[in-house]
């Protein structure tokens, strides 16, 4: 499968969801909560921060079973959590400047 197509495919079915499913309370601890608070943007739910947050890279993803190796998307889902990794980085900074 292409990445743009498996792109479209999993907003379809989030869209699918967020229509047929309605909503839902979760709880997230303090930290988890203060991470994504520094991501979400002015214009943004928590939840549209948290779908936006996770969208770029699945662990799913990383086990489709009966496909053969792609190294180009191997290393593009390693980018990926090596982004989300920076990013979580930079968060963490943030956070420890604030608290300074």
């Amino acid at each position: 499968m292409v990445g743009g197509v498996r792109v479209r495919e999993s907003l379809k079915r989030l869209v699918h969801r967020r229509i047929r499913m309605g909503t839902k309370n979760v709880r997230l601890d303090d930290d988890v909560y203060e991470r994504v608070k520094a991501h979400k943007r002015e214009d943004e739910t928590f939840s549209d921060a948290i779908a936006r947050l996770i969208e770029d890279v699945s662990l799913l993803d990383l086990a489709d079973e009966g496909e053969e190796y792609d190294a180009k998307r191997a290393t593009e889902q390693k980018e990926a959590l090596k982004r989300t990794a920076r990013a979580d980085a930079e968060s963490t900074a943030e956070l420890d400047e604030k608290g300074s």
